[in-house]
């Protein structure tokens, strides 16, 4: 495990699992919840994608970021996928009681996001930050306003991932020689082009952190009389988030409601109305054979769907910042870092250090219900 200057890992033992998490030097462990910040990673990679923007928080923050299971440095127990997110869910509340936090300011990343909105349903949070996050309807397979296409949620959970990454995964392959392997897949799909970093190896290290073991990455399938010809199973990361096991539309009724952040790139190219990643999409792209059309199968309108959400937490009481980061893929935090730090301070209600001036960003929208 790479660890950058001031980072440290340590494995807390839960009832649950053995969780792995990172923290930094020097941060005080009796710091209240209020100064507490809890980072979680989505599919595909752990906690070391954190290391830049936990370095350049603030130092009177306490700031922890958690390995999923069977990501990082966390056990590869299996996943329970009938119960969505909530084996996630239930081991960093684990976690987090084991440290003896009670809540927490928490930021979540891709699946994480969603992670994070279905920890909230069952437990107290200060604050959500939604970095590019799944949508709160799951992750293909839905209309715009989350109903179901199908009974059996055709071409989406397990089935959907590409055999030769899984087979890359297994082999550990860092090579950039395919358009599969884990670095290439990073470079396409995690940021937009044009992003570079010296720490590539790093994020390439964290997505061979993920297990591919039974029961973790990527998951079962069933067999289905829709196209494109397989359903989601039910154990396994990418079944976690299929429709039928996933929904947490509910948070709009949270009471109190938490303040969110919704930070996303207008390039991101998993996370998007027009996702790279939805069979349904590629289907009318014509990469998928045999697409039965928009009136079957359309695309997920998964950042429409996450509007429509918040729109309504708005509507209920809620206070909304929607952040939209002009040519940002998915990782805002790697490619944009100082307008994700500030605007994470400004959902966590940060006072310290003087004020900072707002970076530039593109796409800034208030809700609020006052």
């Amino acid at each position: 495990m790479t660890l950058f200057d001031g980072i440290t890992a340590r494995l807390i033992d839960t009832p649950r699992l053995t969780v792995n998490i990172l923290e930094r030097d020097g941060d005080d462990p009796a710091t209240p919840p209020e100064r507490t910040v809890v980072l979680i990673h989505g599919n595909g990679s752990s906690s070391l994608f954190w290391q830049e923007i936990m370095q350049d928080l603030p130092h009177d923050l306490r700031v922890i970021a958690v390995d999923l299971r069977g990501y990082g440095g966390t056990e590869h127990s299996p996943i329970d996928a009938t119960r969505g997110v909530r084996d996630f869910s239930d081991d960093v509340f684990a976690t987090l009681e084991a440290l003896g936090i009670p809540t927490a300011h928490f930021v979540g990343w891709s699946m994480g996001g969603g992670m994070i909105m279905q920890y909230a349903l069952e437990h107290p949070a200060l604050s959500l930050t939604l970095q590019s996050p799944v949508s709160p309807y799951g992750f293909g397979g839905t209309r715009r306003d989350g109903s179901r296409l199908t009974d059996d949620d055709a071409g989406c959970g397990g089935g959907a991932a590409n055999p030769d990454f899984v087979e890359r995964l297994i082999a550990h392959d860092t090579s950039d020689e395919a358009p599969t392997s884990p670095r290439n897949v990073f470079r396409s799909g995690y940021v937009a082009p044009g992003y570079t970093t010296e720490h590539e190896d790093v994020w390439v290290e964290s997505i061979l952190s993920t297990s591919t073991a039974t029961g973790n990455y990527p998951g079962d399938s069933v067999h289905s009389d829709n196209w494109p010809g397989f359903g989601a199973g039910t154990v396994g990361v990418l079944n976690t988030m299929a429709p039928q096991y996933f929904d947490v539309s509910a948070v709009v009724d949270l009471e109190p409601k938490p303040p969110v952040l919704w930070i996303h790139g207008t390039a991101d190219a998993i996370v998007s109305d027009a996702s790279f990643y939805d069979y349904n999409h590629l289907g009318a792209l014509g990469i998928i054979p045999g697409w039965p059309g928009a009136d079957i199968a359309p695309a997920q309108q998964m950042v429409s769907q996450t509007r429509d959400v918040l729109d309504a937490y708005s509507a209920k009481g809620g206070d909304v910042t929607e952040i939209a980061l002009d040519g940002v893929g998915h990782s805002a935090h790697l490619e944009r870092p100082a307008e994700f730090r500030h605007a994470l301070l400004q959902v966590i209600g940060y006072v310290g250090r003087p004020a900072e001036p707002s970076p530039p960003t593109e796409t800034i929208i208030l809700r609020s219900a006052d």
